[in-house]
């Protein structure tokens, strides 16, 4: 689909219409409001790094509620997006876009928005808020340090000093290029899947090797383009889910966030409805589980795979060839590097699906990284270093979820954020965020992965609701974290509080970074 925004007309087209003005109505209830440019923006003060959808999301909250932020880039200009707007231009949202509505004022045209439109939106909001005067691209971020009076300061003091700081550096980095055997000796083309726009396919045979979201988007590619054959070469199992946003909605209310068991009832159903005659791609029913790994959502690869356009292909790669690669084909239930037979594929281009580089966290300071089970992603709502309740890491420390990726939980994080900023009663010590760390580990203790590993929405957002219904002095912060709404209601009780804690003599250090309740 194109990128440019339209509006349906309610007699033939009454879903998207509706799914449109619901869009409208959350922008006009839920957004914030962006200042007027000769507003003076108060503190607290955040820095934001990355200008990704995180980065430029989390930045345009805090702006919209009136506080002063600044996003560093380590890119140019066009890297505002982050992941997006490096990838293909064939590339399209694989989940239904009402999971993925980063931001109250995002309209989405339809359900699965490409590439072109989700830069669109990402940098709408980026201007809206006025965060193009707010963002020192070409900056990379090194050192993340305090100051005597507990201020944060990036690489240097010329950058400023801030109250808080936000990492949003994602989950994607550098395309990842493993390096193996014979791939000199291939006479085609070799090239990454985040390098196919401008690639000539028509009517030759691709390879694509890698079993997750980037092959599937490879493939996508690879149909456009009308490739003849294309083979999909997975290492391991993953589970496929249909592009249908109640299978998908469905699938996140598992509150528990992992394997139970009644996991057998979803991973059942999908086996004998979505797969059907394809039941043997389907992971085994001892392997491994749904809620251990982030599926992928397309229900388009079963139309190609069914067609004979496409094949694939369980297997280890041995080595590239001349005309192809070599591999040992397994069966069904069969783990990597388990026995099988070989088999040589041969084709006209390789695409290496294997994905991205994991950014590190390593600019910043040592006492959020402490020994287990504390570091990441086991941090406070998976998030927030125990030491340090004024730096959030929103979609850094991610691993594997159903539903979450990209949503309203951006908003919510930063909220929570601006939260502990603001009001020194709602910090937590890192006595309790340990406790609450160990206590998600203790009822996931049976969970098949780490409990910070994998989750679901619906988990999340009993994580979000501890975190505000557990502590009193929290509650009047209910409808700011979790809707974005009155926000000068519980600022002006907390003036009040502090007014009687100086007067009891209760004025004890202020700084944002110093957490002392539970």
């Amino acid at each position: 689909m194109g990128s440019q925004s339209r509006i349906y007309s309610p007699l033939l087209h009454p879903l998207l219409f509706l799914y449109q003005f619901i869009q409208w109505l959350m922008d006009k209830i839920l957004s914030p409001n962006p200042p007027n440019p000769s507003t003076r923006l108060g503190r607290p003060k955040v820095a934001v790094i990355g200008a990704g959808i995180t980065g430029v999301t989390s930045a345009a909250h805090c702006i919209g509620h009136g506080f002063d932020v600044v996003i560093f880039e380590a890119g140019s200009e066009e890297n505002v997006g982050g992941i997006w707007s490096r990838v293909n231009n064939t590339s399209s949202l694989q989940i239904h876009s009402l999971m993925y509505r980063f931001h109250p004022s995002v309209q989405w045209e339809r359900g699965y928005p490409d590439r072109q439109q989700i830069i669109s939106q990402v940098r709408q909001l980026w201007k809206r808020y006025g965060l193009e005067e707010r963002t020192k691209f070409n900056v990379k971020v090194d050192k993340v340090y305090q100051d005597h009076m507990g201020r944060w300061i990036i690489n240097n003091p010329a950058n400023g000093r801030f109250d808080g700081v936000i990492a949003a550096i994602g989950t994607c980095g550098e395309p990842k290029v493993p390096k193996m055997p014979g791939m000199d000796t291939f006479k085609g083309e070799i090239c990454h899947s985040s390098n196919l726009t401008g690639k000539d396919a028509k009517g030759k045979t691709m390879i694509i090797i890698g079993g997750g979201a980037s092959a599937v988007e490879a493939l996508e590619f690879a149909a456009e383009e009308e490739a003849d054959k294309i083979y999909i070469l997975a290492r391991s199992d993953k589970w496929i889910i249909p592009r249908n946003p109640i299978w998908n909605m469905l699938l996140a209310m598992n509150i528990f966030g992992q394997e139970t068991l009644f996991s057998w009832i979803p991973e059942l159903l999908l086996r004998k409805l979505f797969y059907r005659d394809l039941e043997d791609l389907a992971p085994a029913a001892n392997g491994k589980g749904l809620f251990t790994d982030t599926p992928m959502v397309n229900s388009d690869v079963m139309h190609k795979l069914r067609s004979g356009k496409a094949e694939w292909v369980r297997c280890d790669i041995e080595e590239f060839t001349e005309k192809g690669v070599r591999v040992n084909r397994r069966a069904k239930g069969v783990p990597a590097g388990g026995q099988g037979h070989e088999q040589t594929i041969e084709g006209d281009i390789v695409v290496m699906a294997t994905g991205y580089k994991r950014p590190e966290l390593k600019f910043l300071p040592e006492s959020c990284f402490e020994p287990k089970p504390y570091e990441p992603p086991n941090w406070y709502l998976q998030t927030f270093p125990p030491n340090h309740p004024s730096i959030s890491c929103i979609n850094c420390t991610y691993m594997n979820a159903i539903g979450t990726v990209g949503n309203w939980h951006i908003g919510i994080y930063t909220r929570i954020l601006l939260m502990f900023l603001v009001d020194p009663l709602t910090r937590p010590s890192p006595f309790w965020m340990r406790r609450w760390i160990d206590m998600t580990r203790l009822i996931k203790f049976t969970s098949p992965v780490g409990a910070f590993d994998f989750f679901t929405y619906l988990e999340l957002v009993w994580w979000f609701m501890f975190c505000i219904a557990f502590n009193p002095f929290r509650w009047k912060w209910v409808f700011f974290v979790f809707f974005g709404l009155g926000f000068v209601l519980p600022e002006n009780v907390v003036q009040i509080e502090n007014k009687i804690r100086n007067g009891l003599g209760f004025n004890r250090d202020q700084s944002s970074d110093v957490g002392s309740s539970f």
